[in-house]
């Protein structure tokens, strides 16, 4: 039986479509909805049809659409977006598979592709013992550097694709962007934080040095993207300054006096949200205002290779640092927070009962990440395009999606509803 692929939206750029040449390379009929001007101008024809209708009917469009063409896989990046939700849903009713791609957990040039989605959606086995069975056997990850990351390019494709569709909305009139800023907020106040980008550098390295040379001991916190939907939707906190002043508020009632905390900020943050004036009232308040630092840059590889611990809602930074054997402590849904493999216990004992992973349980859990649920490719430059689509393609096709790896229902659900993290 011939596939029949439907594409919904994809990362800013090209990538979506070389994904439906990869497909239809290898003889499946291809289907692409557009949504927004930014999904138009990358796929304007051959397969595609516009979406213009509220949300709200979508669900029914896409189940006519379903039958009518005879689809057997639906592709999306990005599982929580509005549209990809819904589609899991109408997927799961319908027979059809679901498959969201995304940024790989393993960096820089991996792309994840699982069945359904990722965090409280992932089918991946979230038990020790299950995947040092399945990982039993498997080639070492190839670490090897083949897709540079080019920042430039990501920007270029982000801001062209966010605006158009801004700026030209009456072209898809009810297109529902759900983004967390307006775009011209978000982008402009990029502006300052371009401009004191070297000093605010220089100071981190000088606090980088002094915590990682020093000999005393520290925590790391290293903070994700208030908008990224991982925050949104597999964290139990309203935005990162609760969460924030949770973390210093713990650190300073549990953590040994003579231990410190370094709050680090995002690489890609816009600027908009007060950060560090949050940290700082927080530590000041809680009576640590000498012991907690806030760092706009610096090599995290130096404080992964150096701390006592790092604390993380679910960035694929906590992943990181299992690998460079840190203690590490997830306060939201991650795919990497397994029993063995991370502290399970209360916030306020891992100051003083944090523990490093054994570097086998973590080669384990790479290794059956990397055969899985990833590929390798890039989403901006056209090399890393090609192979990351084809291989997408293969995959799927292969029915190799989670081999090995796959839990029904998905094992991080009953945790994120204990969370209060809306996920149905």
């Amino acid at each position: 039986m011939t596939s029949s692929i439907l594409i919904l939206q994809g990362p800013p750029g090209p990538f979506s479509r070389q994904l439906g040449r990869a497909f239809e390379a290898r003889g499946c009929k291809v289907t692409r909805v557009n949504f927004c001007l930014g999904d138009w101008l990358t796929w304007p024809g051959h397969g595609a049809r516009n979406f213009r209708r509220s949300r709200l009917e979508w669900a029914g469009y896409l189940e006519t659409l379903i039958a009518r063409e005879g689809i057997t896989d639906i592709l999306y990046f990005g599982d929580r977006k509005p549209y990809h939700k819904i589609a899991a849903e109408v997927a799961g009713r319908m027979g059809v598979r679901a498959i969201s791609y995304e940024f790989g957990y393993l960096r820089p040039d991996w792309i994840i592709v699982e069945r359904g989605g990722q965090s409280s959606q992932s089918h991946f086995p979230d038990d020790l013992d299950t995947i040092r069975a399945a990982a039993e056997g498997l080639l070492k990850a190839d670490r090897t550097l083949k897709y540079p990351y080019p920042f430039r390019n990501e920007a270029f494709h982000e801001v062209f694709y966010n605006l158009v569709s801004y700026f030209l909305w009456f072209t898809f009139p009810r297109y529902d962007a759900d983004r967390y800023y307006n775009p011209m907020h978000d982008y402009l106040s990029y502006i300052p934080r371009l401009i004191g980008d070297k000093r605010a550098e220089a100071a981190a390295k000088a606090e980088v040095e002094r915590l990682a040379g020093g000999g005393k001991r520290f925590f790391v916190l290293p903070l994700q993207k208030q908008e990224d939907y991982q925050i949104r939707a597999n964290a139990p906190y309203d935005g990162l300054h609760p969460y924030i002043r949770e973390v210093i508020a713990s650190f300073a009632s549990h953590a040994p006096d003579d231990t410190e905390l370094v709050v680090k900020l995002h690489p890609l943050d816009n600027g908009i949200e007060p950060f560090r004036r949050t940290v700082r009232r927080a530590a000041r308040e809680a009576g640590v205002a000498d012991r907690v630092s806030y760092i706009d840059g610096g090599d995290l590889g130096k404080l992964m290779r150096a701390t006592a611990g790092v604390i993380t809602l679910n960035s694929t930074v906590g992943l990181h640092a299992l690998q460079a054997h840190a203690p590490v402590k997830c306060l939201g849904i991650a795919v990497y927070d397994i029993a063995g493999l991370t502290h399970q216990g209360p916030l306020d004992r891992f100051w003083t009962e944090a523990t490093p992973p054994d570097p086998k349980d973590v080669e384990a859990l790479v290794r059956l990440m990397a055969d899985a649920i990833h590929v390798k490719g890039c989403f901006h430059t056209r090399e890393g395009r090609v192979a990351g689509a084809a291989a997408i393609a293969d995959k799927v096709l292969a029915g190799t999606i989670n081999k090995g790896a796959f839990v029904e229902p998905p094992p991080r659900l009953a945790r994120a509803r204990a969370m209060g993290i809306a996920v149905d």
